[in-house]
């Protein structure tokens, strides 16, 4: 009788997808593994399969028997092409001397057992495609559930910069206080704002974001407070604004740093009143919602150099939430990478596998001046570059020396971390010499000559808070 290994991962559910509902030989193999222990969930239609996903396999085992299933082969492509399942192929002897079915095997399974087949040789196959499926998407790799904008980008990262975010997103999603989010361009702040608004009371009303820097000065107004019809030339019927569009929910004023100087006393005048008029018209309305504002500008100083209205900075910056570069958040820059590379590769790549050693070092090498918003451009780029199974360096647009892992002087690395630190204190304290020194235990006489030394400008500072530099939680009063 045929024996089957004692090691099996019989607790494991493994997905058997039979491209025909035929009994046979196969038949009697799936059942004897059954008897063993095997956790098998047996599907004959895709739709089936799809459905059994959410039993969590990792590995799949697709029995194709008569040259006739393959024509089915096609359909299943997209399907068997997921990144999360390890597929193992039982296929009858016969069907591998055809082109469509190594095609197939060559592309898209871990790996393949002609029938007849011996039982043992089966389980150890599935244990060992388990295995590989554990150690490419294992717990242990598990980066936190990603924070997703419902279109392209997502917030993912469980580096310390990027849990204090989260527990700040989530503390200022329970109040209904105004947020400024500070950071380099393509760190996600919208995401960030979407974020907010997704956990909060509001969450089942519009989020509207507006882009301040897209919107010529001249259409502020009635893009912002709309207009009645006959406003002015070529208004033939009323348009509601944005502020009235995101009537109950959130409205996002990104870059607010670029929103026209004449114009920031109009919404100054609607965020202390709660009331609008739109262009044209005599009726005020009231208008709830909540405003989240985001800036890569230093705002504080745009206020000193007369470009930004102080009482209007002071509204809305009643909590600060600064997103932290790509560059200083290490292993998030790899889970980033192999979440958009799952995304893109099932779009413009199924044969792709994953990322070179070369390319990963690329990756977490490059320095990054585009941050998030660079790194999935990139991947996307290499999924649709890349001709081998795995992505090269050069796939990514980056320079393959890069992994060559060169060490810097001692000199180098020092003036590198004293450079890094300046700037997160800056950007700690808003640019208060004073209070950035006392951070960093130097004198004020001492940072200054450092500021010169590095030629740092306080719009360079990063924004990341790193643990022991930011010990404190949002203050969610507001300024007084």
């Amino acid at each position: 009788m045929l024996r089957v290994s004692d090691s099996a991962p019989a607790a494991q559910p493994v997905l058997v997808l039979r491209l025909s509902n035929r009994s046979g030989q196969t038949a009697a193999y799936t059942e004897t593994l059954k008897e063993h222990g095997l956790n098998l969930i047996e599907c004959f239609t895709l739709e089936a399969a799809q459905d059994a996903m959410q039993n969590g396999c990792r590995v799949g085992l697709l029995i194709v028997t008569q040259e006739s299933e393959l024509a089915q082969l096609d359909k299943c492509e997209p399907f068997v092409s997921n990144n999360r399942i390890s597929w193992v192929g039982l296929v009858a002897q016969e069907l591998i001397s055809m082109p469509r079915m190594r095609e197939f095997i060559g592309e898209h399974l871990f790996n393949f057992i002609t029938i007849p087949a011996d039982l043992d040789h089966i389980v150890l196959t599935l244990r060992h495609a388990w295995g590989m499926a554990f150690m490419r998407d294992g717990q242990h790799n598990a980066a936190p559930a990603p924070v997703t904008n419902g279109s392209d980008f997502v917030m993912v990262g469980q580096t310390s910069q990027m849990q204090q975010l989260f527990n700040q997103l989530q503390k200022v999603a329970r109040t209904d206080a105004s947020v400024l989010i500070t950071g380099p361009s393509g760190t996600g702040k919208e995401i960030a704002a979407l974020s907010i608004h997704r956990q909060s009371a509001r969450r089942e009303a519009p989020f509207v974001a507006v882009n301040c820097g897209a919107i010529a000065p001249q259409l502020f107004q009635s893009e912002l407070f709309g207009y009645e019809k006959g406003a002015f030339t070529g208004a033939s019927q009323r348009k509601i604004g944005r502020i009235e569009a995101a009537q109950g929910g959130t409205l996002f004023l990104d870059e607010i740093g670029d929103m026209p100087f004449d114009m920031q006393v109009n919404l100054l005048r609607f965020l202390q009143e709660k009331t609008i008029e739109r262009v044209g018209g005599n009726d005020t309305l009231e208008i709830d919602v909540r405003v989240i504002a985001a800036t890569h500008i230093d705002l504080a100083e745009a206020v000193k150099q007369g470009r930004f209205r102080e009482d209007l900075y002071y509204r809305i910056n009643v909590v600060c939430i600064s997103m932290p570069p790509l560059a200083d958040r290490g292993q998030d820059i790899e889970d980033i990478a192999k979440h958009y590379f799952a995304k893109f590769a099932s779009m413009h790549n199924r044969s792709l596998r994953g990322f070179s050693k070369a390319a990963m070092n690329a990756l977490l090498s490059h320095s990054w001046p585009g941050n998030v918003r660079e790194l999935v451009n990139r991947v996307q780029r290499a999924t649709v570059m890349a001709e081998g199974r795995f992505i090269q360096p050069e796939d990514l647009g980056l320079d393959r020396s890069s992994d060559q892992g060169q060490l810097m002087s001692l000199e180098d690395a020092r003036a590198a971390a004293e450079r890094m630190m300046i700037r997160r204190a800056l950007s700690q304290s808003r640019n208060q010499i004073s209070r950035a020194a006392s951070l960093l235990g130097v004198s004020r006489v001492t940072l200054y000559r450092l500021i010169e030394k590095y030629n740092i400008r306080p719009d360079m500072a990063t924004t990341a808070r790193p643990p022991f530099l930011n010990n404190s939680t949002p203050d969610l009063e507001a300024h007084k």
